[in-house]
């Protein structure tokens, strides 16, 4: 008799561990929140820091294509027009450490209706990327460039010289640890728990460059003037900092 119980209460439990399984694999889903801290482990907090910077550094792109039917002729042409376009750039005050050769490429221009297809002539393109930390030049080189031979002008992006970026992010940073540290000291509060020391600290640095907001305009002697505002972009740090709990 004995027995016997033990077997049907066995045969309870493993139905009661079945039906258990099922309920949680196909019945209605309950959302739960739990948070856990076991004894022993850091209390870790975040805190995160920004601040606004108007960009210093222009960086513009330039590059000249050309088409023909002899490769020879179109790469004299394009490296003439290249060497014209540095030596223009030099002269508005660039440097030479700062006109840097992105790409140089030859595409072979195919007759698709031949069989098989025959080259007719040859695509070459070279790009430079100029860095301008004068913004008051950035018009001029956009135009000089343009009567130069340059017929892929644009694409401007801005960056923040590194003595400034690392001055903000020293701030964003000081705000970010500060907020951090009333969070815990916050939290510690109203868990009536006391904060040991810290133990860990880490950061991630985020940045948000704005596009340029260039509005071509016509002078009164016909040319082409851009006019770029570079905005301000956002430097943020994100801080964790981990505590003994007392």
């Amino acid at each position: 008799m004995d027995k016997e119980k033990t077997i049907n209460f066995a045969g309870a439990i493993v139905i009661f561990f079945l039906l258990l399984f099922v309920f949680f694999k196909f019945g209605p889903k309950i959302p739960l929140s739990i948070i856990s801290q076991q004894k022993g482990e850091p209390f870790v907090v975040t805190g995160e820091g920004k601040v606004s910077v108007t960009p210093d550094i222009a960086v513009v792109n330039l590059g000249i294509e050309e088409n023909g039917a002899s490769l020879k002729q179109v790469q004299d042409s394009v490296n003439n027009k290249s060497r014209n376009l540095v030596d223009i750039v030099k002269r508005l005050g660039i440097g030479e450490s700062d006109i840097k050769t992105t790409s140089y490429n030859i595409y072979p221009n195919y007759d698709y209706n031949l069989q098989p297809p025959k080259i007719t002539g040859y695509r070459v393109s070279t790009n430079y990327q100029v860095k301008v930390k004068d913004f008051d030049k950035v018009n001029d080189i956009l135009v000089k460039a343009t009567e130069s031979g340059a017929n892929a002008v644009g694409n401007i992006s801005f960056d923040i010289n590194e003595t400034t970026k690392n001055k903000k992010l020293q701030e964003a940073r000081e705000e970010a640890v500060k907020k951090a540290k009333e969070k815990a000291e916050g939290l510690a509060k109203a868990a009536g728990i006391s904060l040991g020391k810290i133990i860990n600290i880490s950061e991630s640095q985020g940045g948000n460059y704005p596009g340029p907001t260039a509005l071509m305009e016509k002078s009164g002697t016909g040319i082409i003037n851009p006019d770029i505002q570079p905005g301000e972009t956002e430097l943020s740090v994100t801080v964790s900092l981990s505590y003994e709990i007392r």
